[in-house]
């Protein structure tokens, strides 16, 4: 499965970098395969396992606030893997092919 997610404290001000860059290292040091852009971190794997690193990135955030938003996006696909990339490199290729 594809999980995408951002969570982020609420009520720490206007700069939430360092509360972001805690749940990126938590995702990193997973070993799970992710990806990190401007509005999501996206996270492959089982079930179990990637709501396990979600559930303990938001802890981080959380330490950094008393209330955290947590957007969550789930593409659940049993049997699939290296979906990460694969979803884009298809786009890709139809781009190429037009």
């Amino acid at each position: 499965m594809l999980v995408a997610f951002s969570v982020a404290p609420l009520g720490a001000g206007e700069s939430v970098t360092a509360a972001v860059a805690d749940a990126v290292r938590i995702v990193r040091e997973s070993g799970l395969p992710n990806r990190t852009d401007a509005m999501f971190t996206t996270i492959e794997g089982e079930w179990d396992e990637v709501m396990e690193v979600v559930k303990r990135a938001t802890e981080a955030v959380g330490r950094h606030g008393n209330r955290v938003s947590l957007v969550l996006k789930a593409d659940i696909r049993p049997g699939r893997s290296g979906e990460l990339t694969g979803k884009v490199d298809r786009v890709e290729a139809a781009l190429t092919d037009e």
